[in-house]
């Protein structure tokens, strides 16, 4: 059974956002992310390797909870689907790609950066979301702005955060985790440094705790 969008976001408090530019990378990464704590792993349709690279992991790293991100229109949401997406993130989100994501079954965290754009979804039945880009949207004040009239939206704040400001805003109650690169930076992953990323992932797993 497909777990929804609320149990994926509670699973850890950290979801890495992985740009895999070499599909050899895939498996020893998402390996090195899981040995740390954090099992859901967004891999963002950004590469040529992709999609191919959630396959791969799907099929060979037990445990791993794996999503596309960056879906954008029709044909990374069907791209993204027939990979095995587990889960799908969106930076933003259109009326046809909510509709036909919705439809798909497959649960979807749209990202939203307004009142406005997180009463539309609400007004859709979605209550989970993506806040991006977090920090350059308003970061924790406009996500204490929003729980205020709209305590029923619960958010995975992504871009600008960092080891020195996730914490803070896991600590909002409308916060459940937080994406972020940098467990998994590209010069480690170039480097293949797989011990440092496990070790970075323990530090983000255990980061509100």
């Amino acid at each position: 059974m497909t777990a929804s969008i609320k149990e994926i976001m509670n699973t850890s408090p950290v979801v890495p956002v992985m740009v895999i530019n070499k599909l050899e990378h895939a498996v020893p990464l998402a390996e090195a992310l899981v040995k740390g704590g954090l099992k859901v792993l967004e891999i963002t349709l950004r590469t040529p390797v992709a999609i191919d690279a959630i396959k791969r992991i799907k099929a060979e790293v037990p445990g791993a909870i794996v999503g596309a991100g960056t879906v954008i229109n029709l044909e990374t949401l069907r791209l993204a689907i027939d990979a095995g997406s587990e889960f799908l993130v969106s930076p933003g989100v259109t009326e046809s790609l909510l509709d036909a994501a919705l439809k798909t079954g497959v649960p979807i965290l749209p990202g939203v950066i307004s009142p406005s754009e997180v009463m539309r979804l609400l007004e859709k039945g979605v209550t989970e979301m993506k806040f991006f880009p977090a920090e350059a949207a308003g970061g924790i004040p406009m996500l204490k702005s929003i729980g205020g009239p709209l305590p029923q939206a619960t958010f995975c704040p992504t871009g600008g955060i960092s080891p020195s400001n996730a914490a803070e805003y896991l600590a909002l109650s409308n916060v459940a985790c937080v994406g972020g690169s940098w467990m998994a930076p590209a010069d480690l992953v170039d480097a293949e440094d797989w011990t440092e990323i496990t070790r970075r992932a323990i530090e983000a797993a255990n980061i509100n705790q």
